[in-house]
This record gives C-alpha cells, structure tokens and sequence, in this order.
C-alpha cells in the first residue's frame, strides 16, 4: 500500500473551486478507500518563507495537507490523472503497511 500526500494553500483555486475541494471529490471519484484534510497552522515551501496565518493582520495562506492510502496501483493511477488536471501542490508517497 501507498500512503500519498499532497500540499496545497487552503485559498487556492481550480477552476471554480477550491483546490482542496476539488482534489477531495476527485479522490473520491476515483473509488480511493479514505483520504483526510488537515489544515495547518503554520508552515513554508521551496520559497523559503514562513506562513503563519493566524498571527495579527497576516495575509498569508493557510497550509492544508491532503492523505490517502490505498492499493500501489490505484494510488499511482489516480496521481497520474491529478497531475494531468492541475500541477498545483506538492506530492509526496510513501509505502505503508496497514495493521
């Protein structure tokens, strides 16, 4: 099995819907046994810059995390179509063992 990860900012958009949204219902459209959505408090990304939206008159986006696990091949299938919707996010897998 694969666990798979994808972040996101919690404001952005694809096509007219939130990107969270949207990658949620995509999940599940793909037949994926469960994912989850977390948002985060604080964080930063290749630009090296810290985000922290919760602080007094921050602009900054919250971070969202996305993560799945299913079968290797129905996790790589459906990254493969993702990434042919949107190359927003940055993904990360790991192989699991699930107890």
């Amino acid at each position: 099995m694969i666990q798979a990860q994808i972040f996101i900012d919690k404001d952005e958009i694809y096509q007219d819907k939130l990107l969270y949204n949207f990658i949620m219902e995509f999940l599940l459209h793909q037949d994926i046994s469960g994912a989850t959505a977390f948002n985060g408090f604080m964080g930063f990304g290749a630009n090296q810059q810290l985000k922290q939206p919760n602080r007094l008159f921050s602009f900054d986006e919250e971070p969202m995390l996305i993560t799945f696990i299913d079968d290797d091949a129905k996790v790589l299938k459906a990254l493969k179509e993702l990434r042919t919707l949107t190359k927003a996010g940055y993904i990360v897998t790991n192989p699991v063992e699930v107890h």
